[in-house]
């Protein structure tokens, strides 16, 4: 590796639709070093041939390379991998793009992978919410991360709360651990969408609250549902608008049970799922938006939060060490099973909010954004001195 040339960097794509904090992350993570250290590193993000969507705003990125791939479609690396201890057709693919260093993001290349890699854990919800897993998917994840550890990856994290799950779940682990902090700054691109104007889009009224996650199990949605009954019941009409995927491979029907709830309480008009939308309508939408929540029940670092900070908008969160953690203690908080709290904090929050605002980046917003790409800058150099070792 050239001293003076940048660091080619893979990562694997993260379809929006399977996991859009996945891909929010990459994204910001790709601005970021574009802009707070450019030259020094070549993200290199390799799709599978059947993935075309949301492809394009990456590749538009500054520095930000895409390699399609079959060798990235399927399962088979992972066979491979666990059998054989390596990937072979995805190591073919980073030789012959000259890669320096792997990105581990919920996929392994196998001990004998002969780049140094870092094994980025989001968060250790399969073992704190184990019934929300299928038996065969928690197993999966679970030797996955085990696999890594014992090839000696350098361990990235996004918490100290993550990090004392890490030393609690895995006491054995003698791996370098790195916690870095995400902090969002989205590309120019993402916010070019007129707020007003899609707002008026989607028909929301001027003063909303926004709940932008997908609808996986552990994010709680139904806790939402049951507040705004109750805000119902004591006269307050508040409305909630919802975004992201509806697709939850664990436990399948939830979208749908969530919506009857919506509809056996006459919520309608109140709760509003608006589908899988463009990333730009999400930005948009919460810079116009009376306050985020985010009610879910196990976050590694919550991708919508840091998008709420970055935009100063209020924020309403289920009482997580993490939460409290990634905020400062500056949002509003309620248990994950206390809907009474949570319609109390939006009462006050709906009668305290102008309507409408357009917020903008927040003062010091780029300092966060420059830490999160040195301290992500010092994880991989540090990864491959450890190699080097």
């Amino acid at each position: 590796m050239n001293p003076a040339a940048p660091v080619r960097l893979a990562f694997t794509h993260i379809p929006r639709r399977v996991w859009a904090g996945g891909y929010n992350y990459q994204s910001n993570l790709f601005a970021a070093l574009s802009k707070f250290r450019p030259g020094e590193f070549a993200p290199v993000l390799f799709a599978g041939m059947g993935d075309e969507a949301d492809l394009a705003p990456l590749a538009a990125i500054p520095g930000v390379e895409v390699i399609r791939s079959a060798a990235f479609d399927s399962r088979a690396g992972l066979v491979a991998a666990l059998a054989l201890g390596l990937d072979r057709e995805a190591a073919a693919e980073f030789r012959t793009h000259r890669i320096d260093a792997v990105f581990e993001s919920a996929r392994f290349f196998g001990w004998r992978l002969p780049y140094p890699a870092i094994a980025w854990f989001p968060d250790f919800q399969h073992r704190r919410l184990p019934h929300l897993f299928p038996v065969v998917a928690r197993w999966r994840r679970e030797a996955g991360f085990r696999m890594q550890i014992a090839s000696g990856r350098t361990v990235m994290l996004s918490s100290e709360s993550s990090h004392r799950d890490f030393r609690k779940f895995y006491p054995g682990a003698k791996n370098e651990v790195c916690v870095v902090r995400f902090a969002t700054g989205p590309s120019p691109a993402f916010l070019n969408a007129n707020p007003a104007e899609i707002v008026a889009q989607y028909q929301l009224p001027e003063k909303y609250f926004y709940l932008p996650n997908q609808f996986y199990t552990h994010k709680n949605h139904r806790v939402v549902v049951d507040a705004l009954a109750i805000l119902a019941q004591r006269g307050f009409d508040v409305v909630v608008c919802a975004s992201g995927s509806t697709e939850d491979r664990r436990e399948r029907g939830y979208f749908d049970e969530v919506m009857e709830r919506v509809r056996s309480r006459g919520l309608e008009r109140r709760f509003r799922h608006l589908g899988m939308i463009p990333l730009s309508h999400v930005y948009a939408l919460l810079r116009a938006c009376a306050g985020l929540i985010n009610p879910s029940r196990s976050e590694g670092w919550s991708t919508t939060v840091e998008e709420a900070k970055s935009f100063g908008v209020p924020m309403i969160l289920s009482d997580l060490d993490v939460h409290r953690e990634q905020t400062g203690g500056t949002a509003s908080y309620f248990g994950p099973d206390d809907p009474a709290t949570l319609a109390d904090h939006l009462m006050r929050v709906w009668q305290g909010s102008e309507a409408p605002v357009i917020r903008s980046f927040v003062p010091g917003h780029d300092d966060r954004v420059a830490a999160f790409a040195a301290n992500f800058a010092e994880a991989v150099r540090h990864a491959i001195r450890t190699f080097a070792r």
